[in-house]
């Protein structure tokens, strides 16, 4: 990863052509204040910012992919259409942040500080994937590829971060099958907790169900909408 200066950095911003997408992949930004900043349509994949400061930043149509923001302070940064596919943002305050028309697709937002963020109908996966009302059904993968189809009541929490994984509190088991549908089965494991048993026709819950919904790999009973989601965990 190369090594970038504040000079060199803003020199970079204000010397391009009207228009021009700037290419800054892979480039270590630390201990400057950036406050301001236009990065608007600059492809950033890759790149790590470590303590500096991003308030009222344009990232207005950029590519932000990989990039690392952990800790660094985002308040009323612009990322409308930008690409922020797997950016990680841990314990950032994005507070006012404008995202309409941002891709969030696997984006870490724990313990990120969200109040005010603007979104629409364009912003992708900031919103809960699953029902926010309702009972439906959902499907789990468990050990030795068995196939779990849940009906998930009407009551129970419900919650999704940036992924098509989803988790609740409580469910039914309505069928335990093989991939291809040939055996039917009274039980099935988790694949993360050994102990954690799914029996045809029982209730399964979780009565420790963290309902922080940024924090992905937490308790609750994970799970996806579709058969081929939950196959290709």
């Amino acid at each position: 990863m190369k090594r970038m200066s504040k000079e060199e950095l803003l020199s970079a911003l204000s010397g391009r052509a009207q228009g021009e997408r700037l290419i800054l992949r892979e480039y270590e930004l630390r201990d400057m204040d950036l406050t301001g900043a236009d990065f608007s349509h600059t492809d950033l994949t890759l790149s790590s910012f470590q303590n500096v400061v991003l308030n009222d930043v344009s990232f207005y149509g950029s590519t932000v992919k990989n990039v690392l923001f952990d800790g660094c302070p985002l308040h009323g940064a612009d990322f409308r259409d930008a690409s922020m596919v797997t950016a990680s943002l841990r314990y950032c305050d994005m507070g006012g942040c404008d995202i309409r028309g941002a891709d969030l697709f696997g984006a870490v937002l724990e313990h990120a500080m969200l109040e005010g963020v603007v979104s629409d109908e364009r912003t992708k996966w900031f919103r809960l994937h699953c029902p926010e009302k309702g009972a439906f059904l959902a499907y789990k993968k468990c050990v030795n590829d068995r196939m779990v189809q849940l009906l998930v009541p009407e009551d129970a929490r419900r919650t999704s971060a940036t992924m098509p994984s989803c988790r609740c509190d409580k469910a039914k088991v309505l069928t335990i099958k093989s991939f291809d549908f040939k055996e039917e089965f009274e039980e099935a494991w988790s694949l993360v907790d050994e102990d954690f048993v799914y029996r045809k026709g029982e209730w399964v819950q979780v009565d420790d169900f963290n309902e922080d919904r940024w924090q992905d790999s937490t308790t609750g009973i994970h799970f996806w909408l579709t058969r081929e989601e939950a196959k290709a965990y």
